[in-house]
């Protein structure tokens, strides 16, 4: 079941296309939305809280139309934006409070849910100091906690470690992932870094220059074609290699005693003659799966951009 249903969507700044023709379905659970920066993110974040007009095309979120129905939209979501959105003057437990009532909680049962999603995040003790006296870390952390006050039924979080340390990034993504995955809360990532996606998301939409690329399950887009195996030995073995190559099948040394096989088999079969071979070379597997590329590798390829392009830590660099 999807949580946004968007069709044919065009979003226009002048005549700069922000979104050209933009299709997709966002599932259930957590699901990243990647892309260089300019690629289109924040403008499809913005227009299924109905805060940008569409040119053409349609599109709902949780059953209501994007065009007319913004205001029942964000009552039900919640959003972490990128900027800081903190109210100067106001402590922690005052904004988060009026963040509740913006979307319609009564006072007294947004003071007290305040006072329990500050203690979730991690504010607890300091929920009584002024926001603007706070950390980066600790301002991201109070905006995650302003966006779930209300219970929404989705939450949107848009470049969610911006700004953190290694330690904050890393506490700041566990903490969405407990509120996924822990709390069974529907969540959509906005993100230029692949480490943060792959850490708390299953599934993902990557978006270039305004239009879809490609999206579904990390573990997918991981996969090798041909279904290869890495095989995994207790030591080197040039005579498994042999005995591999006279069942037909293609190997590879990948060092440490790890060797990648392909064949044009099913993966059951691929792993029988492993083991056939193995046993023919008098070795031991150690350890067997089917051959994965990394995430950085699957992204490059969907995007048609080289290694150089993009840095971990830094994301795209287009």
């Amino acid at each position: 079941m999807s949580v946004a249903s968007i069709q044919n969507l065009v979003v226009r700044y002048g005549a700069f296309v922000a979104l050209n023709d933009f299709s997709v379905e966002v599932p259930e659970g957590c699901t990243g939305l990647l892309g260089p920066n300019g690629a289109g993110k924040t403008t499809f974040l913005k227009t299924i809280l109905g805060f940008v007009r569409p040119a053409s095309g349609r599109g709902s979120v949780l059953g209501y139309d994007i065009a007319t129905q913004g205001r029942e939209i964000r009552q039900r979501i919640g959003l972490m934006p990128e900027q800081d959105c903190h109210i100067p003057g106001m402590t922690a437990v005052q904004f988060v409070t009026y963040a509740g009532e913006l979307a319609g909680m009564p006072s007294d049962q947004a003071m007290r849910r305040a006072h329990e999603v500050l203690e979730y995040c991690g504010l607890g003790e300091a929920r009584y100091r002024n926001v603007e006296t706070y950390s980066t870390g600790m301002k991201q952390r109070v905006k995650l906690a302003q966006a779930i006050v209300h219970g929404p039924k989705l939450l949107l979080l848009d470049e969610p470690t911006n700004g953190l340390d290694p330690k904050g990034r890393a506490e700041m993504l566990d903490l969405i992932r407990s509120v996924s995955h822990g709390k069974g809360l529907n969540v959509l990532v906005s993100s230029h870094l692949l480490p943060d996606i792959e850490r708390v998301a299953d599934q993902v939409i990557v978006v270039m220059k305004g239009q879809l690329r490609t999206q579904g399950l990390i573990s997918d887009l991981k996969r090798i074609e041909g279904h290869p195996m890495d095989v995994e030995l207790i030591e080197k073995c040039p005579e498994f290699i042999s005995a591999a190559q006279r069942m037909g099948a293609a190997v590879e040394d990948l060092g440490h005693a790890t060797y990648r096989v392909k064949t044009e088999r099913t993966p059951e079969e691929t792993g029988r003659l492993v083991f056939q071979a193995a046993r023919e070379a008098h070795i031991q597997v150690r350890g067997l799966a089917l051959a994965e590329r990394s995430l950085e590798d699957a992204f490059l390829d969907v995007l048609g951009v080289t290694a150089p392009h993009y840095h971990p830590t830094g994301g795209f660099q287009l």
